[in-house]
């Protein structure tokens, strides 16, 4: 090997890491990094903008794309291409080749806007819904109406199917009178006695088309609950993709969010099938507001059955297909009325949604409130249900569509992003997607081509200097996060029956932007919040996934690949399977460990009510209980199970240890692999924690490491703890190893810091990049934004770079290092001492070590900061400059209301305050 050869080689192992023994970061690969949402508007693509969108995101940091097609811009029609037409397909051929070269993924939709859909869709594979019309009749009467559908917007539809037909009278006794009427609509019934009310129930059809959709995608939505919709579905595809995959990753579909979709055509015979009993006698309990017992029984098993439907006949389908092109699926449950754990462990890469904006008390971290939609707050806990289908079947990747309504448009900075961004990584997923990056074509001026609903992840947003450092810090930690497996030790059941027999409404949708209906007021999410904060991992299970767990190695497992966990938790619950306890006492007769937080109740549904009760009560009783304290335990075959209202108590009672760290506040997710354990911990709390940590795996040897910057080092440990100096905002991986490796430097620790050295000398600010006019360069007697010289029109309408630049002498020092501490920072800013790259500053605490690039004597800092868009946003709106002209919603502010920035205030630019070189002395 020459000496080049040698060279390239090293080159190679620095860039990628982990191929040397003394670094501990996994090796990073396309999908650790971030991968954005790839809007094409009007899939008006061609090769030169589709080969310069994908080498500048590659660039910036990003892994892969996933293409979703929408409606198009005003005044480009001439160059739309119609979705999965040849053209079209050659375009997508020359995305993954040009891809490829990159060492990035493609992902795409398998339809456009959403739900899917599309004008493949006909009327009979369209979204169905139920119509009910009822009539009155009464003993001796001649029934003069026509049973036929009255529906004016369903009377030019060619499918129209009479479905059920039941009469009830006063004491609702039932006849059910489907095969009495004709074709032509008469009634051939007479009743003998009494007043009777009939419901008759029409398959209609909702009529929804897809939203938002690309030319070539306009339809109807599918229906999800049909087996043959969904396969006359994907034989479009089949067409466009004949035996090739055209090197597409991972298929997508997007939230159900398909409205009134509540029957299909053969729901009545599917019914019977599945729930043992016709479902004719009982259809006025479905469809009216009656709040009684048999209406919750009736609902549950409508609800039950149409979550068994959108599983079978669409989500097992949908995987199926994508295995047929040698692809993966990835798909987002939520919004379906289905069981979402049964619907998310069905594919390939689970995937939830954030919307809108989290508090978090990290010092400095902006949130105003006139930039925020205060009513749709990310949840944790909704986003693990996602996760733990994915951890206890064994899926490596869960995803997320991420950071959609931030903040109002032009108003989010990375910083914002970054906290977001952790907590969905506590939730334990590990493969973020941005919503989103639109695609624009190079001679559109700026903002270029824009999303309504996104955060701005586009070349054209003047933070775009600095992507870098978020995009950095995401790949560190997902690299992580993607290693080994998920190492949660409970379980808890979803108690979807309490959900489904709920006598109130029909179809049952659980949405993200509903949680609070039907997941906030119940015991359920309590304990989630409860258990979190104390300290122990979770993942949810639904009933399924009991009925195929198993007791091995000391441990309930579902999957063969996925995690292992030490015991099962079932919350308070009214209503609980017969066939599902029986499950849950033959993994404890194995050696499983089970708590109760109560006795069920009650079996769901409404067949064989009494024998399905008394067997769930037999099986009950076959616990021996007894009283343990302020607890109830049992032995069982070789498990235990414990009854306690307070399931900590309980968790205590087995020994299940929590993590006290949390104790400090700080928030924690670990991960299991061979030799050891991998901790990542965020401070999202307002104080510094500088003190010894506890964990309940430290192994032999504790490396600590930074995904900001990337720097490891052995950490401090004492009596199974660990030494920790976090400041508000910022995270950590620590690395548990089994193993030591003595060649790893120690972890610099800050032993003292020295008196700042104020930089109050006057400075220079000249513009870099940006527009719509760059503002002349100034001398500043003091440090300050460029916003404020209010007399200069241009630093107030002025989106872009903008170089702060000064020198300054050093004295000799004995410091170990300088930090360079910003006190505001508007949005984030590249370093450069003695024109050497120091790195980016992005997040809180604005800060970064610099000590490497300082000399005794004279130094030169240059500080290049990027602000947000809006300021030149706003100056183009007061002088009506056209900058939003697109077909469908075009563009909408937070609350979907018309946009318009002509009256917000100037967003402060650039650097305030005080900016310190503090010297800092590490503990040796």
């Amino acid at each position: 090997m020459n000496i080049q050869s040698i060279i390239k080689l090293s080159l190679i192992c620095f860039a990628f890491g982990n191929l040397s023994a003394q670094n501990p970061w996994p090796k990073t690969t396309e999908t650790a990094k971030p991968w954005t949402r790839w809007w094409w508007m009007g899939n008006a693509v061609d090769e030169k903008g589709l080969d310069k969108q994908l080498t500048t995101l590659n660039k910036a940091g990003f892994g892969g794309v996933e293409i979703v097609p929408i409606y198009g811009a005003k005044g480009f029609e001439s160059k739309y291409i119609n979705y999965l037409s040849p053209e079209w397909m050659k375009m997508l051929q020359l995305t993954t080749y040009k891809a490829k070269n990159l060492n990035m993924g493609v992902d795409m939709s398998v339809g456009t806007g959403w739900p899917i859909g599309g004008p493949q869709v006909d009327e009979q594979d369209a979204a169905t819904k139920m119509i009910v019309q009822t009539y009155t009749i009464s003993a001796g009467e001649n029934f003069s109406d026509k049973i036929i559908l009255k529906d004016e917007k369903q009377k030019n539809l060619k499918i129209i199917k009479l479905d059920i037909v039941t009469a009830y009278n006063e004491k609702n006794e039932a006849v059910v009178l489907t095969d009495k009427v004709s074709s032509d609509g008469s009634l051939n019934w007479k009743p003998t006695s009494g007043k009777w009310t009939i419901y008759a129930v029409f398959v209609g059809k909702t009529l929804q088309k897809v939203k938002r959709a690309a030319p070539g995608g306009e339809g109807y939505t599918l229906d999800h609950f049909s087996n043959t919709a969904t396969a006359d579905y994907f034989k479009t595809f089949d067409k466009a993709f004949g035996n090739s995959n055209y090197g597409i990753r991972s298929f997508f579909n997007d939230s159900y969010e398909v409205y009134n979709a509540d029957w299909t055509a053969d729901f009545k015979n599917e019914f019977k099938k599945r729930r043992g009993y016709d479902l004719s006698p009982y259809i006025k309990y479905l469809v009216s507001d009656e709040l009684n017992e048999i209406a919750g029984r009736v609902k549950s098993d409508y609800r039950e059955t149409l979550s068994e439907l959108i599983l079978n006949n669409f989500t097992d389908n949908f995987t199926k297909w994508a295995h047929s092109k040698n692809s993966k699926n990835t798909n987002q449950a939520h919004g379906s009325s289905g069981n979402l754990l049964d619907l998310y462990a069905a594919v390939d890469i689970p995937e939830s949604e954030t919307f809108g904006s989290t508090k978090f008390d990290i010092q400095g971290l902006r949130r105003n409130l006139e930039d925020i939609n205060t009513k749709e707050v990310p949840d944790i806990n909704m986003l693990k249900f996602a996760s733990s289908a994915a951890n206890i079947t064994g899926k490596p990747l869960i995803s997320n569509e991420s950071f959609t309504w931030l903040t109002e448009h032009f108003k989010t900075s990375w910083s914002q992003v970054k906290p977001e961004a952790e907590q969905i990584f506590l939730s334990g997923i590990n493969h973020i997607f941005y919503h989103g990056t639109t695609y624009t074509p190079a001679d559109v001026q700026f903002p270029g081509w824009l999303f309504y609903a996104s955060t701005n992840f586009v070349p054209e947003n003047s933070l775009w200097p600095n992507i870098k450092g978020l995009n950095s810090y995401i790949e560190r930690i997902q690299s992580v996060l993607q290693s080994g497996k998920s190492d949660n030790e409970i379980l808890m059941y979803w108690p979807v029956y309490d959900q489904w027999a709920n006598p109130k409404g029909k179809d049952m949708a659980f949405k993200i932007h509903n949680i609070e209906k039907w997941l906030h007021p119940t015991v359920f999410y309590e304990n989630l919040e409860k258990l979190g904060k104390s300290g122990y991992s979770l993942d949810m299970i639904s009933d399924k996934m009991i009925g195929e767990a198993k007791f091995e190695n000391q441990n309930i497992q579902v999957s063969e690949n996925g995690g292992s966990y030490k015991v099962l938790i079932i919350p308070q619950l009214n209503y609980f399977s017969e066939s599902t306890l029986k499950n849950i006492l033959n993994l404890a007769q194995n050696g499983a460990s089970i708590i109760f937080q109560n006795e069920p109740k009650d079996v769901p549904g409404n067949f064989e009510v009494e024998k399905r009760r008394k067997e769930l009560q037999s099986l009950w009783t076959q616990i021996p209980f007894q009283q343990n304290g302020n607890l109830k335990s049992a032995s069982f075959g070789k498990g235990k199970i414990v009854l306690s209202s307070d399931v900590e108590k309980g968790l205590e009672f087995l020994k299940i240890e929590r993590e006290k760290l949390t104790n400090t506040g700080l928030k924690f997710i670990r991960r299991k692999f061979d030799g050891g354990k991998y901790y990542y911990i965020v401070n999202h709390t307002s104080k510094e924690i500088n003190q010894n940590i506890p964990l309940n795996f430290v192994g032999k040897q504790v490396t600590l490491m930074n995904p900001e910057n990337g720097d490891y080092g052995i950490a401090q440990t004492q009596n199974n703890s660990v030494k920790i100096q976090l400041k508000s905002g910022e995270s950590l991986i620590v690395k548990a190893s089994e193993t030591a490796d003595n060649s790893v430097a120690k972890w610099k620790y800050v032993e003292k810091t020295e008196a700042p050295i104020v930089l109050n000398q006057p400075w220079q600010l000249s513009f870099k990049e940006g527009g719509p006019e760059l503002p002349k360069p100034r001398k500043l007697t003091k440090l300050q934004p460029w916003t404020n010289f209010t007399e200069d029109a241009q630093t107030q309408s002025f989106s872009g770079t903008g170089v702060y630049t000064t020198t300054f002498s050093l004295k000799k020092n004995k410091a170990d290092d300088f930090v360079l501490k910003f006190d505001k920072l508007y949005e984030s800013a590249k370093v450069i001492i003695n024109g050497q790259d120091a790195g980016i500053v992005w997040c809180l605490p604005f800060e970064i070590n610099v000590g490497k690039y300082l000399k005794k004597g004279k130094n030169t800092i240059q500080i290049e900061v990027s602000n947000l868009m809006a300021n030149r946003i706003r100056y183009m709106d007061q002088n009506k400059i056209q900058w939003r002209n697109y077909h469908e919603i075009n563009f909408v502010n937070i609350d979907y209301k018309p946009f318009d920035a002509s009256n917000w205030k100037v967003q402060p630019s650039g650097l305030d305050g005080e900016i310190q070189l503090i010297p800092v002395h590490y503990s040796k």
